[in-house]
């Protein structure tokens, strides 16, 4: 994987953003939230930023997908996708009977329900896992959740590896940029459209076009437009980058049929 040179990405030093950051960046800039990482690549603070969209337990990113349909003209660059080994992390010498309470960012709370539920350890939110772990120092009745990364940069020990409640558990991110990426051969195209409320059967047509070019989804969500209830946004991924003259008539085809259409960008499948 080709190495950027500077990069910002959703901090502090230790999540799992910035792990996947560290795979394709040398000088990393941490920011302390998506909508800061996002606003530091469009005023060109930084020229990518790595931010998480999805994970395949807990489902889509919401501020990520929002910030991208209605706060940001950024590109998505490229995709990074990691495992996600959630790690029980406690001051040295701590055991299990130690530990009464157990800190870590919301999405990690809920992939280790099983283990906590399990040990009647109480869990409470930190804006990071990475956050979770520094703020455990010292207090050998508190444990974080989190990575390898977050237990080194702290002097903390894993107590307990790999206690998320399933196996395939992994997470997706987006480099985003300024600019598009060149074709690859190997590419997906992210777009968001609108339907027309009034007209029946609008999703069924739109999602045929892919099907009647023979062109893969990888990934339909929908989101809620912020416009009232009932009126959604949905986000696609399929297979093709939006130079390719097939995948052009086919996003020119579903302009002509949505009340609105984003192209988020083509880049290369991770």
């Amino acid at each position: 994987m080709i190495t950027i040179t500077l990069i910002s990405f959703l901090g502090p030093k230790g999540t799992f953003t910035h792990e996947a950051a560290s795979m394709i960046g040398d000088e990393l800039i941490p920011y302390c939230t998506i909508p800061a990482v996002l606003e530091s690549v469009a005023n060109d603070e930084t020229p990518y930023g790595v931010v998480p969209i999805e994970n395949s337990i807990e489902g889509p990113v919401g501020v990520t997908l929002d910030s991208l349909a209605h706060k940001f003209d950024l590109k998505i660059f490229k995709e990074i996708i990691i495992p996600i080994n959630q790690n029980l992390i406690v001051n040295p010498g701590s055991t299990m009977d130690d530990i009464e309470d157990v800190y870590s960012h919301q999405q990690a709370i809920a992939q280790c329900q099983e283990f906590i539920s399990k040990n009647r350890i109480q869990p409470h939110y930190a804006i990071s896992t990475a956050n979770a772990a520094k703020n455990i120092i010292g207090d050998k009745s508190k444990a974080a959740i989190g990575n390898a990364k977050a237990a080194e940069l702290y002097g903390l020990e894993i107590l307990k590896p790999n206690i998320q409640d399933m196996d395939n558990n992994e997470t997706r991110f987006i480099v985003v940029s300024n600019c598009d990426h060149e074709p690859t051969g190997r590419d997906k195209t992210s777009i968001i459209f609108s339907i027309y409320e009034d007209r029946p059967g609008e999703l069924y047509n739109i999602l045929g076009i892919f099907q009647k070019n023979n062109i893969n989804l990888t990934k339909i969500e929908s989101r809620p437009s912020k416009k009232g209830l009932g009126r959604y946004l949905f986000f696609i991924d399929f297979n093709g980058h939006k130079d390719d003259e097939l995948i052009q008539d086919i996003i020119d085809e579903i302009d002509e049929n949505t009340y609105f259409l984003k192209v988020l960008g083509s880049y290369p499948e991770f």
